[in-house]
């Protein structure tokens, strides 16, 4: 299978248009432009006594910050996003900028629009200067990588930069940015006339081609993790000796590998900056680069710097770009007033603690909670003093030592990392696994015949829940690949499913877990960034194609946490969360492994709305996830739903006299005021009480078992862009109707 990619989408196109023409101004067509020369007006040295042959050529910024902030003013306005904070003061140095105050329009501030960014000293040039950010805000699963891939050519071509530096958070990150050139590199040499260019990987074991990254006068691609140079960074001179990028070396002439980074001055492109530079010493050693400016991607922005485009969730759902999301749930339906404590965490930073889930005391009443406990405490105490648990749940003992964590309680009873008493967690898991495999098959049902592949995607904590090993070391299926097991065999009687082949072959062979291993090739748990998990990132990223063949039988994958970043297969269909969502941005990320629309058997997109949507099973209720995720875009896209952000009046006029005047901030606030108002007063008017998300149709499937409710339910969310169904959903409507999440 090769994977088709259009060239002419207008929603990246615009992203690509959004960075290129912030450099608008910039001479063109003159290789000569993008050349450090050793001397010259105000540039100085490129390093001191050295010559431009020896360590290379880079970028060269040749507008001012005046008509930098001129195109930042025009780009944000024509897609409709907003500035940010004055960081960067005008440059004065450089005499040979060309002149372009004739070109530009009017200033009725008189002051230039301010531009973030970093102040640093640039080595090359010897002298101050700033480094300004600019921002991309795209939805997961809209082509976020191809986005600035394609971004790099236009840059070359346009402008003559040839030299980039993409900084990634994760191995996995990484192993996706590689993938995507390699699938994209007969495209883009179609789109820009077969440039030449040349990529690679940062290794500290081959420094030389740092050298080559420097010197080459072709556009040069080095991906590198933020691990790799941050390290030690800030440390002492032993410490920073330790990592190779800062240590001079014979095989460059006693330079260090990172001068040659430096004299290329890259534009560096960050991507996902949540996780990349989130501390003061990740930023320190990205200044360290010496980039002419940074490029941040994200669809889930800490801060957005300068943000020039954005496709939120919202505008890439209405546009059909992403599936469709339905969720369905399993929650345990356990009384509160039943004794419950299950272990989350064991910690011994700051002390000996647990982190454990109860039955206790809320503003609304009985419900769980998640409290931090040391040796000593009373559950009786911290629960609010409930009867359930006021003999025998003292905090006796709490070990802490890896691998042997658990809470020892006053009445003797041990629980261990994970373990719960009290609780319904075993039947909910089982109701998940049960929901989901049925899921899959209906799925695979629908879409027999059309050459299209279901993949499921599953979500655990722990790697001894799907790989167990005995006192041998000998592997042994974990609880959730046998239950998993056990509903393949279940379902491979049932006549409706006789016609899947795959189902008749062992079931070993259709579920696997990507996980690191040890040296004896025992899967563990890792955070997903460390050198154990390159071998299974290798293997995953790069079988993409083997694992949309229907020729392949691999159909369930499990994995971790280390997969919410970096990792994403078109035709997932189905995420099944066997773990807590906890984080603010777990969800989001969670769902972004399975929201890209899925390819047939020739690498072609399917726009079919039908087959696009993307069944999501949560180990909550589903109006707590339908709730939270709401909560989290509106808070990372800043939209509030059933309101009109102000960008919506940014063309509106009003007629004064017999011409048209445009609508200014303060009335367009007043508008958005006025009718939010009226449309909540209207809201409570219909149905007073009614929650923020509104909730149609009933469970579909029930599992019969007790103390677990499976169900997949939709809903909308009452944006004015869309009308939410009622929740009171008439006799007379199929289940078909319902309506989806809409974002």
């Amino acid at each position: 299978m090769k994977l088709q990619f259009e060239a002419n989408q207008q929603f990246q196109l615009d992203a690509v248009a959004a960075i290129v023409d912030l450099f608008d101004g910039q001479p063109q067509g003159a290789p000569e432009y993008s050349i450090i020369r050793t001397e010259g007006a105000g540039l100085g040295a490129l390093f001191a006594g050295q010559e431009l042959t020896e360590l290379g050529v880079g970028n060269r910024l040749l507008i001012g910050t005046e008509r930098l902030s001129h195109n930042l003013r025009a780009v944000q306005a024509r897609n409709e996003v907003g500035s940010t904070t004055v960081r960067l003061k005008p440059d004065t140095t450089d005499t040979r900028q060309p002149d372009t105050a004739g070109t530009r329009e009017p200033d009725t501030t008189g002051e230039p629009v301010p531009i973030e960014g970093w102040d640093l000293f640039d080595v090359p040039a010897n002298a101050a200067r700033q480094c300004p950010h600019f921002s991309v805000e795209m939805e997961t699963g809209t082509g976020k990588t191809y986005v600035y891939l394609r971004t790099i050519f236009e840059l070359s071509r346009r402008y003559g930069f040839q030299k980039f530096v993409v900084v990634v958070p994760s191995v996995a990150v990484r192993e996706g940015v590689l993938k995507n050139i390699e699938v994209t590199r007969d495209h883009f040499r179609a789109c820009f006339s077969n440039p030449p260019f040349e990529h690679f990987v940062y290794d500290a074991r081959s420094v030389n081609r740092l050298r080559q990254f420097a010197q080459s006068t072709t556009l040069q691609i080095l991906v590198i993790n933020i691990d790799a140079f941050r390290k030690n960074f800030s440390g002492t001179e032993a410490e920073l000796k330790s990592n190779v990028i800062y240590k001079e070396t014979d095989k460059l002439s006693a330079r260090k590998p990172i001068e040659f980074v430096q004299a290329a001055r890259p534009i560096v492109i960050i991507d996902e900056p949540q996780s990349v530079d989130s501390t003061g010493k990740s930023r320190e050693a990205i200044k360290a680069l010496n980039p002419l400016c940074t490029l941040r991607y994200s669809a889930t922005h800490r801060t957005a710097y300068n943000l020039v485009y954005r496709l939120d969730p919202v505008r890439a759902f209405e546009q059909r770009l992403v599936k469709q999301i339905v969720v369905g749930s399993a929650a345990a339906q356990a009384t509160a007033n039943d004794a419950f404590v299950r272990v989350e965490k064991v910690d011994y930073k700051n002390g000996i603690k647990a982190m454990l889930r109860i039955h206790a005391q809320t503003a609304r009443g009985p419900g769980e909670k998640v409290l931090n406990v040391k040796q000593g405490d009373d559950l009786y105490a911290r629960s609010g003093e409930r009867v359930a648990y006021k003999q025998g749940f003292s905090i006796a003992e709490i070990c802490a030592e890896p691998g042997r964590e658990f809470v020892r309680f006053g009445s003797g009873r041990v629980l261990r990392l994970g373990e719960e008493i009290g609780g319904l967690r075993d039947e909910v898991w089982r109701a998940e696994i049960r929901q989901t495999v049925q899921h899959h098959l209906e799925k695979e049902l629908e879409l027999q015949g059309r050459g299209i592949k279901v993949l499921t995607l599953f979500f655990i904590d722990r790697v001894a829940n799907y790989r167990d090993y005995d006192g041998d070391a000998k592997p042994a299926p974990g609880k959730f690949a046998e239950a998993l097991e056990a509903e393949l065999a279940e379902r491979a009687r049932d006549p409706r499913f006789q016609s899947l082949d795959w189902l008749k072959l062992p079931a070993d062979r259709v579920h696997n877990g990507y996980f690191a291993r040890d040296r004896k090739g025992t899967l563990k748990d890792t955070r997903g960034d460390t050198h154990a998990d390159d071998e299974v990132y290798d293997l995953i990223m790069k079988d993409k194609e083997r694992l949309l063949s229907l020729d392949e039988p691999l159909r369930f994958i499990f994995s971790h946490s280390a997969l919410r970043e970096g990792w994403d297969n078109p035709n997932v269909f189905q995420i099944c969360s066997l773990r807590e969502m906890a984080s603010e941005r777990e969800r989001r990320q969670t769902l972004g492994r399975g929201l890209r629309l899925p390819v047939d058997q020739n690498g072609v997109r399917v726009m079919d709305d039908s087959v696009n949507r993307l069944y999501v099973m949560a180990n909550e209720t589903y109006e707590d996830f339908a709730r939270a995720l709401q909560t989290e875009y509106e808070q990372d896209c800043g939209v509030t739903f059933g309101t009109l952000p102000l960008t919506a009046f940014a063309r509106l006029s009003r007629l004064v006299g017999d011409r048209a005047r445009a609508i200014a901030a303060d009335e367009a606030r007043a508008i958005r005021t006025s009718g939010h108002r009226s449309s909540t007063s209207s809201r409570r008017t219909r149905s007073s009480g009614t929650s923020a998300v509104s909730v149609t149709g009933g469970r579909t499937e029930s599992t019969g078992r007790p103390g677990s409710a499976p169900s997949s339910q939709h809903c909308g969310t009452g944006s004015s862009r869309r009308p939410a169904a009622s929740s009171s959903r008439p006799k007379s409507w199929s289940r078909a109707r319902r309506t989806p999440f809409v974002p």
